[in-house]
């Protein structure tokens, strides 16, 4: 079935639409060259194809709806997204830009359905997945937006879970890793799941290469389950398990995210049985300073705490880096981007 929107095709796809009505099958490459090449945001904007084809196109495969309803930038540089959709479901993107490299925080689902207790984007619930057309035109829109700052990096870090959309996402990764689509190198891609094993099983067989970071955020199953309910259907064992099938089949790194929270996940206890699970095998450590969310009471670690963490987990000869928060103040930063909004802002990344 040929999908509902241009963005959700791959190039072969609209090869096969084009030929029914016996376009040449050369205009399929020429719509791509427009779509990721030139950031071309309507039919019209594509002069080389002809009025009745354009129209066609736009009646039958239109670009999916994203309206821009809201843009913040932060003082540090950081630009938080907000995109209205066709059902008035809401999302959020993130653009992070660095001297050396430019950052794309995209979403996959409008709400997400997993409810950790530290996360802003599953407060008002799970609606529905997104199309590969919406994940994308996240990346066509902003990408236009920020020009000509070009973006280097996709992070599916942004509201939902990806596993959980598993045949949309992985469809947007080919698309954005593709030649004639983004081009932008499997390793540049992140993957973020919060720890849904049978993705994680079926992700390793994909034969990609790229990046998978799992939000890990406690060293223990009380704790886990405490602040993500997910580990109550995949505890610790069976996801440590799983990622280290991962890496062992696809010799790749496995990125855990870590949350530090103010005398709950920074104790010398919890750097101990952290460092316990992470010894031995391919993996590293992504420290993350919790950010304020209203609903939730957690508070992050001062600076001394939280190095005196890294340094614990280093001295055991764990491989460790400390995220910097950005975009704080236009509530962009981890855990803070939501699908609803409250007022005038509001955010994750």
């Amino acid at each position: 079935m040929i999908p509902s929107d241009i963005l959700s095709l791959t190039q072969e796809e609209l090869s096969a639409f084009l030929a029914a009505p016996g376009e040449k099958s050369f205009r399929s490459l020429q719509i791509f060259e427009w779509l990721y090449k030139k950031s071309a945001l309507s039919y019209e904007a594509m002069s080389s194809l002809s009025k009745g084809l354009r129209l066609q196109l736009n009646e039958q495969l239109p670009f999916p709806v994203l309206k821009e309803l809201q843009r913040h930038a932060s003082t540090d540089g950081t630009t938080k997204f907000l995109w209205g959709l066709s059902d008035h479901e809401m999302i959020e993107t993130v653009f992070i830009p660095t001297e050396k490299r430019a950052t794309l925080c995209i979403s996959s689902q409008a709400g997400c359905k997993f409810g950790c207790q530290f996360c802003a984007s599953g407060i008002g619930g799970w609606k529905r997945n997104l199309t590969t057309g919406e994940i994308i035109g996240q990346v066509l829109r902003v990408k236009a937006a920020m020009a000509p700052v070009a973006i280097t990096h996709i992070v599916f870090m942004g509201v939902g879970e990806p596993f959980d959309n598993y045949e949309n996402v992985m469809k947007a990764v080919r698309l954005l890793n593709s030649e004639t689509g983004f081009n932008i190198a499997a390793r540049r891609i992140t993957l973020s799941t919060c720890g849904v094993v049978p993705g994680i099983e079926r992700f390793a067989k994909e034969g990609l290469q790229v990046e998978l970071s799992v939000s890990l955020h406690a060293p223990n199953d009380e704790l886990r389950s405490r602040l993500m309910p997910v580990n109550k259907k995949y505890p610790l064992k069976e996801l440590m398990s799983s990622c280290r099938i991962y890496a062992e089949e696809t010799n790749r790194q496995v990125t855990f995210e870590y949350i530090l929270i103010k005398d709950l996940t920074t104790t010398t206890k919890a750097a101990e049985e952290l460092a316990g699970l992470m010894q031995g095998w391919l993996s590293k450590v992504n420290l993350i300073p919790c950010n304020p969310v209203d609903e939730f009471a957690y508070t992050p670690p001062s600076r001394e705490e939280a190095f005196r963490f890294k340094a614990d987990l280093e001295a055991r000869g764990i491989i460790c880096t400390m995220r910097t928060p950005r975009g704080r103040d236009v509530s962009a930063a981890c855990g803070q981007l939501r699908h609803l909004v409250k007022s005038s802002s509001s955010g994750r990344a």
